[in-house]
């Protein structure tokens, strides 16, 4: 079996959309996938691990990564930097593993300039009436906060159509397949296969 390098993949949605849940149980079901660790330079919280939550760089080291062009996007945010960087990423892509990059759409620009081999999905809500629902989650929170993220979330969403695949979350296991179907279907190209599968296409056809 010949070796295949991985897709990136860059997977975008506003808050509420379920983003996060559908990558989860995608990346719990096909162990061909990785989700992309960025750098950052805050501390470390209990519970998290170095090279599973984050990279965990102090400012030096991180500066040293900009000042080298190693980050395919970059932010600051309170004081603190992060990251997505372009070595991490080819390391996983060459081992053969498809790599998950949930960022924003304003990062999902960035990484395509500097990648533009990479596919990238953007998820939906079903409705407007839906995302406010999630959005409103448990409840508690006053009628402005929920206006101000239901704002947030549509100004995202303008960005649907930068994207080479759209998926609508209305029933979590459609959704699922949905995304399932575009990992699969990838694998399925024939530069793929021909890495793939070089030595069986060269016998099949003589």
């Amino acid at each position: 079996m010949n070796h295949s390098s991985g897709t990136l993949y860059i997977v975008s949605a506003p808050s509420g959309a379920g983003k996060t849940s559908l990558v989860t149980a995608l990346t719990a079901q096909d162990q061909q996938i990785r989700v992309s660790v960025s750098h950052t330079t805050r501390a470390m919280r209990p519970g998290e691990a170095h090279g599973v939550n984050y990279h965990f760089v102090v400012h030096e080291e991180f500066k040293a990564l900009i000042a080298q062009g190693d980050f395919l996007e970059h932010a600051e945010v309170f004081g603190n930097y992060y990251g997505t960087s372009r070595s991490a990423l080819q390391e996983t892509l060459e081992q053969g593993f498809d790599l998950i990059l949930e960022i924003d759409w304003q990062g999902a620009q960035q990484v395509r300039k500097l990648m533009p081999e990479a596919l990238s999905i953007f998820i939906l809500p079903p409705s407007q009436e839906a995302l406010r629902q999630r959005l409103d989650g448990r409840g508690q929170d006053s009628e402005e906060i929920i206006a101000g993220r239901m704002k947030e979330a549509v100004s995202e969403m303008v960005h649907y159509n930068e994207f080479d695949y759209v998926i609508v979350n209305d029933d979590f296991e459609d959704a699922l397949e949905d995304l399932k179907s575009v990992f699969r279907s990838n694998r399925l190209l024939l530069k793929k296969q021909q890495q793939r599968h070089g030595a069986l296409l060269k016998q099949l056809v003589g």
